[in-house]
């Protein structure tokens, strides 16, 4: 299969926000064979963006360079154990339906999330996490090819410099990584991971509604059914309404700041983490009014003050515009700086 390339090729169906963006080319990795002709364009192109599933960035205006949409597919299980196994799955296999396919093997860990958009590719990326859970507790190890040399190399967790919402990949000196498979270490025991208060408040309905007693375990198809559940009720479908989930990382700030912001602020939810204490950028961002607002096509999602929305017609100007204005009011009322979770290509 060769290399699919498409010139002046539009980018709405591409990202989630579905912004209508073009690029300059596009190619279309299809076939590990294709690898070496993928890398030759992008080491041609004097600016070149490698997409995936598309869900987490923001196209501020057309790419005047090579787009290489990373489409490998395949998923496997490498090896078993009496406690579990090692999973690998290509790049561009879609997640959720990975997560599920892992379920069905009768491995466990990634419950936690399910329906979270983009590709296996992009996970490491992100370090996506959700309910509790975040990927590098499952990570083993990844596949990579240097874009430079065009060398293929196994990276392993710390090679990655996983961090909340973080990795080696979002900075300078892991742009030369083009990642090509991910490997999951999974247990066949399954181990609840119910420290998110929606969750076990939605498990806990659940179980009332089906008559199970309140003090069984739940399984880890009723998990994934109820954060399924959950994103459906407070995030809107991309394909409906474009968006990229959750638009700013919640923020981490120093313990004496988070004690003024609660003594001053009562009611802000606050995790203490290793590195401080994790506020809650949505409640942040709803406190200064932006819950429900709209202006022409861009606006904030009515139930879930994180979400920036595409009403339809939406620039990515628009969109960053409204996401900056939204960045300057909580640093004017709370002191706190939100930092935008998706990438933002201009």
């Amino acid at each position: 299969m060769a290399l699919r390339i498409e010139q002046a090729a539009s980018l709405r169906a591409l990202n989630s926000f579905h912004v209508d963006a073009r690029a300059a080319r596009l190619a279309t990795l299809e076939s590990p064979a294709d690898l070496d002709a993928a890398l030759a364009l992008l080491n041609a192109a004097p600016r070149s963006l490698v997409l995936g599933g598309g869900s987490n960035l923001l196209l501020v205006g057309d790419f005047d360079g090579t787009v290489l949409r990373i489409a490998l597919t395949g998923r496997r299980i490498i090896a078993r154990d009496p406690d579990g196994a090692l999973v690998e799955a290509e790049a561009g296999e879609n997640w959720h339906a990975f997560v599920d396919w892992t379920l069905g093997q009768g491995l466990f860990g990634l419950e936690n999330l399910s329906l979270i958009p983009g590709t296996v590719g992009a996970s490491p990326i992100q370090n996506i996490g959700a309910y509790g859970v975040e990927i590098c507790e499952h990570f083993e190890s990844l596949e990579a090819v240097d874009r430079r040399t065009g060398r293929r190399h196994r990276l392993l967790a710390p090679d990655c410099r996983f961090g909340y919402r973080d990795s080696i990949f979002k900075h300078p000196e892991g742009a030369r990584w083009l990642i090509l498979s991910v490997r999951f270490r999974l247990a066949s025991r399954y181990v609840p991971q119910l420290d998110y208060a929606p969750l076990r408040q939605a498990l806990a309905q659940r179980q009332a509604a089906t008559g199970q007693p309140a003090a069984s375990e739940p399984d880890a198809h009723t998990v994934a059914a109820a954060v399924v559940a959950i994103r459906q009720a407070r995030l809107p479908d991309p394909d409906r309404l474009g968006n990229a989930g959750s638009f700013f990382r919640n923020p981490i700030v120093a313990a004496r700041q988070a004690e003024a912001l609660m003594r001053d602020w009562p009611g802000l939810p606050c995790h203490r983490s290793a590195d401080g204490v994790k506020l809650s950028a949505a409640w942040l961002i709803e406190r200064c009014g932006w819950k429900g607002y709209r202006a022409g096509d861009a606006g904030v999602h009515a139930r879930h003050a994180l979400v920036l929305v595409n009403h339809g017609q939406a620039t990515g100007v628009e969109l960053l515009a409204l996401a900056e204005r939204i960045q300057a009011s909580v640093r004017e009322r709370f002191g706190v700086e939100l930092v935008p979770e998706p990438g933002i290509v201009r």
